[in-house]
């Protein structure tokens, strides 16, 4: 009599995992599509972190404090971001910003200039030197970081030479240069107009990145420069319009910078190279250039603002606010790397 075999049943598959990687792969290709919402994840928890940790830090008071403090790195960051997008890096961001400060106002107290005359004058070096930027990087075709590195030399030895070392005040000034730190009082919260101008820029170029074909043009020759060129896009003056365009955003930082401080003085400006790459990549912005957006660069500007003032508000000390700081852009990075493996 024969007999047949039975076959032994397949064990069980472990579908616990495979629910976690379906999980993490629907992560990975929802980070990848909006890149802002892991920012906003992180903004959202921060603020109620500290507003359960510290009831001042919800105060309309210290939420205007907040604000204003991140306007001018937001407006520079607003700049990084679209060299950021084409794949480049811009160190001189810093430099640009204090010497077009000190610019405007010697050119209206050292030289009697009206105040309207001095803005625009400060806001036409701004743009001249993010131009020198662009063609250094597409006509004598140096990498950008190696261009920004030299005229942040360059920019902040001009710099001291103009000021003298020495900082203007601003009572000395035409009020039209440090009215961006004028403030509107809304409620409890205070609103200065260097702020109402920075949110201004964000929705322009929020616009102009999504919705014209310039914008088209950034993100697809920072996604591939080489088949961007061959489909057409000039990437040459794609790029040198991004850093000049970047030099203007940096002269209106520097005229909000006016405002917020009440001066121009050449001794600021130390890490605002860094911050506004911060403010940029914790945004979301990829450091490879292609992916991206100024809201998410908006975002990350506030992430470092909260942070610093609610750790501030919990009494850590200075050394340990930046190392949050750190840890949180390499912690952006790394998610980045994540994100830009996702198969599509």
């Amino acid at each position: 009599m024969s007999t047949t075999a039975v076959k032994e049943p397949s064990p069980p598959q472990d579908f616990d995992v495979r629910r976690n990687d379906s999980l993490g792969l629907r992560l990975q290709h929802l980070l990848h599509g909006n890149p802002t919402l892991g920012p906003l994840a992180v903004l959202i928890v921060a603020i109620i972190a500290f507003s359960v940790a510290n009831q001042r830090f919800f105060s309309a008071p210290n939420l205007s404090l907040v604000l204003a403090q991140v306007t001018v790195i937001a407006v520079l960051a607003l700049g990084q971001t679209l060299i950021i997008l084409t794949a480049g890096i811009d160190l001189s961001v810093g430099a640009v910003a204090v010497f077009s400060s000190i610019l405007m106002a010697s050119f209206a107290t050292k030289l009697g200039m009206p105040g309207l005359l001095a803005l625009l004058l400060g806001l036409v070096v701004g743009t001249a030197m993010g131009a020198l930027n662009g063609f250094l990087v597409t006509r004598i075709k140096l990498p950008p970081f190696i261009v920004t590195l030299g005229t942040l030399s360059i920019f902040f030895s001009l710099n001291s030479v103009v000021s003298g070392s020495e900082t203007i005040r601003g009572s000395d000034m035409p009020g039209l240069l440090s009215w961006t730190g004028t403030t509107i009082p809304i409620g409890g919260f205070r609103l200065t107009y260097g702020s109402i101008i920075m949110l201004l820029l964000f929705a322009v170029f929020f616009y102009a990145l999504g919705s014209t074909a310039w914008g088209k043009h950034v993100y697809a020759t920072g996604d591939d420069i080489e088949s961007a060129r061959l489909a057409g896009i000039r990437t040459n003056r794609v790029l040198f319009s991004v850093y000049t365009v970047a030099g203007l955003l940096y002269a209106v930082g520097a005229w909000i910078l006016i405002g917020r401080l009440a001066s121009a003085s050449p001794n600021v400006g130390v890490d605002y190279n860094l911050d506004s790459i911060t403010a940029v990549v914790l945004g979301g912005t990829s450091l490879f250039g292609g992916r991206g957006g100024v809201l998410g660069t908006l975002i990350g500007a506030l992430i470092v603002g909260v942070f610093r003032n609610g750790l501030q508000l919990a009494g850590v000390e200075v050394v340990w606010q930046g190392f949050a700081i750190g840890l949180l852009v390499l912690v952006a990075v790394s998610l980045d790397q994540w994100i830009r493996k996702v198969k599509t």
